[in-house]
């Protein structure tokens, strides 16, 4: 089964912020060795951090015409900070992945979704 990880920021720490200057070296270097880590695990494509959600814009189409509006549709505590696509045996096997996410431990969280397969 293939699983897409959505890495919910929350309140977690990302470069370049005042939080993430915060953290020490030590701190820094944990959650830069999980994700790499994570990146190595077999079954997982890496996917990429997407920039803040105030640089985002979202797209309708109502009565034929493309309306847009800056900035992301979900509250900001939810906003999506990145993803990756995980190959594996079971749902298990894609909540222990998930749970090793910096983001799940440091005031975000992770979504576990399988991909619909046709």
């Amino acid at each position: 089964m293939k699983y897409m990880l959505l890495i919910h920021q929350g309140s977690t720490p990302v470069p370049p912020s005042a939080e993430w200057e915060a953290l020490s070296d030590e701190e820094k270097g944990k959650v830069y060795a999980a994700y790499q880590s994570i990146n190595e695990t077999p079954g997982v494509a890496p996917g990429q951090q997407m920039q803040g959600p105030e640089t985002a814009t979202t797209v309708r189409v109502a009565d034929g015409a493309t309306l847009t509006t800056d900035g992301p549709f979900a509250e900001l505590k939810e906003s999506i900070g990145g993803y990756l696509f995980f190959e594996a045996d079971d749902l298990d096997a894609a909540i222990e992945l998930a749970s090793r996410i910096p983001a799940a431990s440091m005031g975000g969280a992770v979504e576990v979704r399988p991909l619909a397969e046709w």
